[in-house]
Order: structure tokens, then sequence, then C-alpha cells
């Protein structure tokens, strides 16, 4: 099943992170973030603050729909997000689920990835 038709689930303390190699075939589908050790990330660029402030307020409401936050930084007309699961010290499927949605987002909206 596609990323973007699966939903967020609660993940309890103590519960193991994906091991590499279960990040490492997610992230076939969510091709443009780059991925870190305990973390996946994404920096989006805008023409203007107002664009970037739209798209991170759009941002919000997958992350409160799926109730699972990334990290944002704002920096005038760029946007980089981090997710990860920070109750378990490391990578979920929710990281990869939010991911893949604010990616439809992004095409949708025909959002030139920063360099």
């Amino acid at each position: 099943m596609k990323l973007t038709e699966q939903t967020c689930r609660p993940i309890k303390a103590g519960e193991p992170p994906l091991v590499r190699k279960e990040a490492e075939d997610l992230m076939q589908q969510i091709p443009t973030w780059s991925f870190g050790e305990k973390e996946i990330g994404k920096e989006f660029k805008f023409k203007d603050f107002r664009e970037a402030m739209e798209f991170v307020n759009r941002v919000a409401a997958i992350a409160n729909e799926q109730d699972h936050h990334p990290d944002i930084s704002i920096s005038y007309n760029r946007v980089k997000l981090v997710l990860s699961t920070h109750k378990i010290g490391g990578l979920s499927l929710n990281d990869f689920i939010v991911a893949a949605r604010i990616d439809l987002l992004s095409d949708q909206e025909h959002i030139e990835r920063a360099a």
C-alpha cells in the first residue's frame, strides 16, 4: 500500500525504531527527502515569505490530521522539515507517511525544491 494511502498510528514508548533496511525501502517512495541516521528531512523554496507561511500552514494541517508533527524551520522563503519519532528515538512508519503526504501537497502546489 502506498504511503499516501496510510494513516499514522499511535506509537508507544519502547517500540523499536525502523531498522535501516526498512527505512531504506520506504525512502524509495519519498526519494527527494534526505535520509539521516534518526530522521528524514527536506527543504522547500518559495517565491516569498507569504508563500512559505501558507505552505507551513498546510503542512500543519496534515500534521494535526495525522497527529504526527515535523520540526519546522523557516528562513524567509525557505522551509526545512525534519521528521523523526522522538518517542522512540528514531524513525517510524509515521515519519514516512507524513513525508509522503507533504510531497503530495507540494506536487499539487508545484513547489520548487531548494538546492
